[in-house]
């Protein structure tokens, strides 16, 4: 087995000598293969804060389409910034709720997509819904509007099942990296930041 742990560190710590894509991969889905083995069990507590993505492959499905644009996978050029960032809420009824933003960062502009999340304990899956977007310019917030549905998507989420919605399958977590695979399929590598 490749030492996947020395792989997913480099890629996201070592800017000098990134691992070749397609070493990457082999790293995520060894680490993947692994969680799966040992069942590891992650908690929503460890996955609260802000991670700035590095590495992504598409979904099978833009992989598909796409073909040799994707490659194996790419990093994320450093004029873009993603962040995703999770965080509980003291006034839902269960612990594993809570609140996920996707933020996106390029030059002056900044895009913030928001809505609710739930984290699927025996499975390591966070599902969630963006149901509010607010778009700033130069630090000044410039548009907000509810998405998807907004308020009615918001407060149906938690009663919804895990097949009617977008998830993240999380398979490695640690202090400072976490990785999953997506509903779609495609993986992906963040690390963790102070932040957004």
């Amino acid at each position: 087995m490749i030492d996947f742990i020395e792989i997913l560190n480099n890629a996201v710590n070592d800017k000098n000598s990134l691992p070749k894509s397609n070493l990457l991969v082999e790293a995520l889905l060894a680490a993947e293969k692994y969680s799966h083995q040992e069942k590891t069990q992650y908690q929503f507590e460890q996955l609260i804060g802000h991670w700035q993505l590095h590495f992504i492959t598409g979904t099978k499905n833009s992989q598909k389409k796409l073909g040799n644009f994707l490659g194996s996978g790419f990093y994320l050029p450093s004029l873009v910034k993603v962040i995703i960032s999770y965080s509980s809420e003291e006034n839902l009824k269960e612990k594993n709720q809570g609140k996920i933003e996707n933020i996106v960062k390029f030059g002056l502009v900044k895009f913030i997509i928001d809505g609710p999340s739930k984290f699927i304990l025996k499975k390591n899956i966070i599902a969630f819904d963006f149901t509010y977007l607010k778009m700033f310019i130069l630090g000044q917030k410039t548009y907000e509007m509810n998405i998807r549905n907004g308020k009615d998507s918001h407060s149906q989420f938690y009663q919804k099942n895990i097949n009617q919605q977008a998830f993240f399958s999380y398979f490695y977590v640690s202090e400072n990296i976490i990785a999953a695979r997506g509903r779609g399929g495609g993986l992906a590598l963040w690390k963790k930041v102070m932040d957004k």
